[in-house]
């Protein structure tokens, strides 16, 4: 069924006319300029002179960037550093002569490198880094022996 339109509706009323605002006249375009044409630069020719990139050997070791800690803190990062190795090495040999799936060997060779990474950091006395990298490898070490 369909409605019909109301036809006893009004128009609406209509307000007084209201001027438009004026705008101020365009800008007219300026004319293109031409661009003129260059040649391309010339091939450069190799030289057989060393250039100074070439003079520096590429096997120098990265300088190594470590905060100064105070002798407390240091002493503090040591202890922290040889207990996580300790309880990480620890758990690692619970895993010894056990068959473990692949996302557990995958943990243990994470907990190997990072033990390794911590004796290299504290080696060149960047016991801040040593300490965080032995963390790392506690957690992971209990994480493994719970997956046991």
């Amino acid at each position: 069924m369909t409605t019909a339109p109301d036809t006893d509706a009004t128009p609406p009323a209509e307000h007084a006319a209201v001027a438009a605002p004026t705008l101020p006249p365009a800008p007219t375009p300026e004319p293109p300029v031409a661009i003129p044409a260059t040649k391309p630069p010339a091939p450069r020719k190799p030289t057989t002179e060393p250039t100074p990139a070439d003079a520096a050997p590429s096997h120098l070791p990265a300088p190594q960037i470590s905060p100064q800690l105070s002798p407390g803190d240091e002493a503090a990062d040591q202890r922290k550093t040889t207990e996580d190795i300790s309880v990480a090495e620890s758990n690692l040999q619970q895993t010894d002569g056990k068959r473990l799936n692949t996302a557990q060997s995958d943990l243990t060779e994470k907990i190997r490198s990072f033990l390794q990474q911590s004796r290299d950091a504290s080696r060149n006395g960047d016991w801040e880094r040593a300490r965080n990298l032995a963390q790392k490898a506690r957690l992971l070490s209990v994480e493994l022996i719970n997956s046991l």
